[in-house]
């Protein structure tokens, strides 16, 4: 089964997958696709405040943050890590409990970025936000380095995202039943 959606004026079908017996989501994955990550980052750049930095989580909005940081010009975006890295100095972490990971992760920042952050604008950018739990953990590491959020922003929401009013998206991303029908 699959969904079949425009996003930023380009056609793509997204495959079903299980969460639950009950609830299937539109699996949207960036990776691989130049084009679709174009067109999205030129169209959340139209959408977006003014920033100083760009933050996004490991792995799936690394993409987006990228291309909308090298179209806008931008010498550097953060990222929080799903785990330290041998470089990392003075890290900060938060917990986050994604639905489409089994378990707990954390989130790590190194404490060189977070000190960039003090007192600048920061938009964090994720490819969908559904439960909002990476974002929520995205947003206590930028409080915690003290940084100002001026923006979150996503390709695709999702379930209980769609009605947020903190949060700018190009496209709705349904939930689904068993049988693929929209929720």
């Amino acid at each position: 089964m699959e969904y079949k959606m425009k996003i930023a004026g380009l056609e793509r079908a997204l495959p079903l997958c299980k969460l639950t017996d009950d609830l299937y989501i539109g699996a949207f994955v960036i990776f691989g696709d130049p084009e679709l990550t174009t067109a999205c980052a030129k169209e959340l750049l139209k959408k977006a405040p003014e920033y100083d930095y760009i933050i996004t989580a490991e792995a799936k909005g690394i993409p987006i943050a990228h291309e909308m940081a090298r179209l806008n010009g931008n010498q550097k975006y953060m990222l929080a890590r799903k785990g330290p890295k041998l470089y990392m100095r003075d890290i900060i972490s938060a917990s986050v409990h994604s639905i489409t990971t089994s378990k707990e992760q954390t989130l790590y920042l190194d404490g060189y970025d977070a000190e960039l952050m003090k007192g600048k604008r920061i938009l964090i950018i994720d490819d969908v936000i559904s439960t909002g739990e990476s974002l929520r953990a995205i947003e206590e590491l930028v409080k915690t380095a003290g940084g100002n959020i001026v923006g979150k922003m996503c390709i695709l929401a999702e379930g209980d995202a769609i009605s947020r009013g903190d949060i700018i998206y190009l496209e709705e991303l349904p939930l689904f039943k068993a049988d693929g029908s929209i929720l």
